[in-house]
């Protein structure tokens, strides 16, 4: 099968063009003679001319054809110009000449020849590049400072439809979406800084307006001077995968929703039971019927705040908005802890102050709710869970402000050989009741917050446990490059 990526193989000459070549060296070296006998200019410095011959032979022919011209020169020079000889006999002062005019002429010869193979080698490795470039997948373009585009490959035309002659000339944000123009304009100030901007994931527009979801990476161009002269975007379509992943993590959210069932049931049963009791004596009391439907309306209320907190796994927010990290675990913690009992599993909370964030709040119950179930499947013979949320900042990098969840059990912990990819998914340690994906959504929240997800393990039979640090920033628009 043919290698689009193989390298580009040397040109072999054919005997004939070798013997072209020899026969080419020869004629520079009577064209040279030529030139000095009609130009009597050449003669007060009869050398130049015919170093100049074996330079341009070197440069065109090779080094062969070269030396053969040097010496042809030579013997030329010693009969024509420095007068005939009888036999080979030549004065001290002209073998020197002519001997400093060989060695020159060789020196000269190899130094162009290794330069025409230099540049030979760049023009491959240009070629090859072209080639990498051209039949790519991935849509690379390059622009100018002001942004116009200068070159548009395969997968380009592609992704945007745009061909390359309807895109080249125009400007680059004819692809950016009205709602990404601060982005683009933040880039370039980037590339005029000449920063490279690293792979992201945003959207850009195709040739029919549609929004394409995909991986950018942005990087400056400069000239052999060193000068900044524009900027090359590779481009990958993730639009199928974020699609799926999406799909994931519908699913993912109505599993966990679907595994609140039995503690949802559990919950709502108390108000039921209260509830009915309390019509029971307002019918029989008619002096204590205000108190009672007082009561009744708490426990509707109950059982409406449970509704809540359950569509709350599966609704999903469009954009971040206000929240309070330690009011959503208590919420959580809430409606397993039934089971948590049931389980004889001791729950140990602190909540700290001021925990408000911006984030999406759906997102961080089933983060937590994953948490803690994993905890619960870790602890099956009881345990401590210990939950805690303060306001905090980071200790390196940017130092973001923001809040830490920290959620420690005293399970049977993780293998070592499993922890590196605890985040991957469809990777679980749970044998058959494992879907292998809750860490793995767990993990994609944290990045949707702009934070980072970090895990400790223990697997000694004394102190066993795992701890999961989790930590948000203030908001999402404070995602950098450290978040990990």
């Amino acid at each position: 099968m043919h290698n689009r990526y193989s390298p580009i193989h040397r040109f072999e000459p054919r005997w004939s063009d070798r013997v072209a070549w020899y026969g080419s060296a020869l004629a520079a070296t009577a064209l040279s003679w030529c030139i000095w006998w009609l130009s009597p200019v050449m003669h007060q410095d009869p050398f130049v001319i015919f170093i100049l011959a074996v330079v341009f032979v070197a440069r065109f022919f090779g080094f062969g054809p070269a030396v053969l011209c040097t010496f042809s020169s030579a013997v030329v020079l010693d009969y024509f110009v420095f007068g005939p000889k009888v036999g080979f006999e030549m004065s001290q002062t002209e073998l020197q000449r002519v001997g400093i005019f060989v060695l020159i002429s060789v020196l000269v010869a190899g130094l162009a020849r290794q330069r025409s193979r230099a540049e030979e080698k760049a023009d491959e490795v240009r070629q090859q590049l072209a080639a990498i470039v051209t039949s790519s997948e991935d849509a690379i373009v390059s622009f100018t400072v002001d942004g116009i585009v200068t070159s548009w490959n395969r997968g380009a035309e592609t992704l945007y439809g745009y061909t390359a002659s309807e895109i080249i000339g125009r400007p680059i944000s004819v692809l950016v979406p009205p709602d990404k123009l601060e982005e683009f304009g933040n880039n370039m100030a980037r590339l005029n800084r000449e920063e490279r901007v690293g792979s992201y994931q945003t959207e850009r527009l195709d040739k029919n307006g549609t929004r394409l979801t995909v991986l950018l990476s942005v990087s400056p161009l400069r000239n052999e001077e060193g000068k900044l002269v524009g900027a090359s975007a590779i481009a990958r379509d993730v639009s199928a995968q974020k699609r799926t992943e999406q799909a994931l993590r519908r699913n993912e959210r109505l599993a966990t929703a679907g595994r609140l069932t039995a503690a949802i049931a559990h919950e709502i049963k108390n108000p039921l039971e209260a509830l009915t009791n309390l019509v029971y004596l307002a019918r029989r009391d008619a002096s204590g019927r205000d108190e009672y439907l007082r009561l009744a309306e708490q426990e509707i209320g109950r059982l409406d705040s449970i509704a809540q907190q359950a569509l709350g796994f599966v609704r999903e927010g469009a954009s971040p908005e206000p929240l309070d990290a330690g009011k959503i675990l208590e919420e959580v913690v809430q409606l397993y802890l039934r089971k948590l009992q049931a389980n004889r599993v001791a729950v140990d909370r602190h909540c700290g102050e001021g925990l408000e964030i911006r984030g999406y709040p759906g997102e961080l119950r089933q983060l937590i709710s994953n948490l803690i179930l994993n905890a619960m499947d870790a602890m099956r013979g009881g345990g401590r869970l210990r939950l805690r949320v303060v306001r905090t900042h980071e200790y390196s990098g940017a130092q973001r402000s923001g809040v830490r969840i920290t959620i420690a059990d005293t399970g049977n912990g993780i293998k070592p050989i499993d922890l590196p990819h605890i985040f991957e998914p469809f990777y679980t340690t749970k044998k058959d009741h494992g879907t292998g994906l809750g860490l793995w959504l767990a993990y994609g929240t944290v990045q949707k917050h702009g934070g980072w997800i970090r895990v400790a393990s223990r697997t000694n039979s004394g102190s066993s446990g795992t701890v999961f640090a989790v930590f948000l920033p203030e908001s999402p628009a404070m995602a950098n490059s450290q978040a990990a």
